[in-house]
């Protein structure tokens, strides 16, 4: 069975910078671990980077959400540091400068994977964006979230997206 990990925007701006929260924190260690098992494991390591320019406040997003972060080569926009190694040496790292990556889930089609499980953050905007293009990029790959590796904005928000992944056929784990 051709398996990946698909860990969602990991970044310093989401867990200790401008729009991190206790929540995110709480996740980091689960997801290492998560990362590490699926390496130990064999199965392909896929990561998303939030990447925003300065122009960030000027687009429709900044508009709606008014904080910079993920400026691209900036320290928020880095991978945080206990997963930055394994990123780039054996992951392969999409970059989207909005909350899915059709690049990532185009990626994912092409390689045929029978199964793909996403962790990261925040559940409730990109882990739910990717999941559900994934999704409609490769119909027939299995698709799961683990619930305890991802957090979202609020709790309630989590559990919200959480639901709604469930309710389009994502199994959450």
């Amino acid at each position: 069975m051709k398996k990946a990990l698909v860990v969602i925007d990991m970044q310093n701006d989401f867990i200790t910078g401008v729009l991190g929260n206790e929540e995110c924190r709480a996740v980091v260690l689960p997801v290492v671990r998560r990362v590490q098992k699926a390496a130990e494991d064999g199965t392909d390591l896929i990561f998303s980077q939030d990447t925003h320019q300065s122009n960030y406040l000027s687009t429709q997003e900044g508009r709606k959400l008014p904080v910079s972060h993920c400026i691209q080569d900036t320290e928020g926009w880095r991978i945080i540091p206990e997963l930055a190694d394994v990123a780039a040496q054996k992951g392969v790292v999409f970059t989207k400068e909005t909350f899915g990556s059709r690049a990532m889930a185009e990626y994912i089609r092409e390689l045929n994977y029978d199964a793909v499980e996403l962790v990261g953050v925040c559940t409730d905007i990109c882990v739910i964006s990717n999941a559900m293009t994934i999704k409609a990029f490769a119909p027939e790959t299995e698709v799961s979230v683990n619930g305890s590796c991802c957090a979202g904005v609020t709790v309630q928000s989590h559990r919200t997206a959480l639901d709604a992944m469930r309710a389009c056929q994502i199994e959450i784990l």
